[in-house]
């Protein structure tokens, strides 16, 4: 096993087959580690892939630079679902996550430099329909869901803020907004997240090298230190969900330090996670 990875995002635990997967995002690859044996199993695509999540019928809604498609890693066979911002160049499909309500949630990202807010939040069905949900972002991230899905909290890793809004898990609508966090460089802008069985928010501090967990009131309770510079993403994995990964990215493509890009296990924490959301299918809809 490569032990580092240009840009690893997106760990998500796969309670049916015990496995965890990620995706290398510039490597245009999806990971899948068999948690008995640690044998991995890649899947290459024609672009970047942004983010990825579990479907009901075994197959993964992945996100390629612009387009959400169903991929069956068992036939490799992928169906094109939605496009979006075909008609921006520049951005990509970035954060993704699959909702209470069983549908897939998406932000895009400004790829150029420096970022301009010309990205936005997406709502997508099995039925391939696009919601624009948010728009005016730079870098869409930080998607998760309290435990009862009442609330879903969704960031811009650029201007650091992390917002939650009241969300229907039945159908996906959201109510009033609200500021759950502000974060700087020096703290740690939020990248990727995850919400605990307690309702605790973890979120990459990319800029900063740490892991910050708050309370479900927003509180900093914890930041834990990494070893890599640049965290990307936490996930609750293993068969009890009790152990915590954590994904990150290298500083540049030249960067060699044996720690940058690499997947990271955090122990001590005594916490546990929530089950992956899965992407209703049309055919589960009947």
């Amino acid at each position: 096993m490569d032990p580092t990875y240009q840009l690893a995002e997106c760990p998500t635990w796969d309670d049916r087959t015990g496995r965890l997967l990620w995706t290398d995002i510039q490597g245009r690859t999806i990971q899948s580690m068999d948690w008995a044996t640690k044998s991995i199993t890649s899947w290459q695509f024609e672009n970047e892939v942004g983010s990825f999540g579990l479907t009901d019928d075994g197959r993964l809604v992945v996100s390629v630079w612009d387009k959400v498609i169903l991929f069956d890693p068992e036939s490799d066979e992928r169906t094109v679902l939605a496009e979006i911002e075909t008609d921006l160049p520049q951005t990509r499909l970035n954060d993704g996550k699959v909702g209470p309500d069983g549908a897939y949630w998406v932000g895009t990202m400004d790829t150029s430099d420096p970022r301009e807010p010309i990205g936005g939040l997406y709502r997508v069905d099995a039925g391939g329909d696009v919601w624009q949900i948010r728009e005016g972002l730079k870098v869409s991230n930080g998607l998760a869901w309290s435990p009862d899905g009442t609330l879903m909290y969704h960031s811009d890793s650029s201007p650091g803020w992390i917002e939650a809004y009241v969300f229907d898990p039945a159908t996906g609508s959201l109510g009033a907004k609200m500021l759950f966090a502000q974060q700087t460089e020096e703290t740690g802008r939020p990248d990727g997240a995850t919400v605990d069985a307690e309702g605790n928010y973890w979120s990459a501090g990319v800029s900063a090298g740490v892991l910050n967990s708050f309370s479900p009131d927003g509180d900093l309770k914890q930041v834990i230190p990494m070893p890599c510079p640049k965290p990307t993403m936490p996930c609750f994995c293993g068969p009890d969900l009790d152990q915590l990964v954590v994904t990150s990215l290298k500083a540049s493509p030249e960067t060699d330090d044996g720690v940058s890009g690499g997947l990271y296990l955090v122990e001590g924490h005594g916490i546990t996670g929530l089950p992956a959301g899965r992407f209703r299918t049309l055919a589960t809809q009947d």
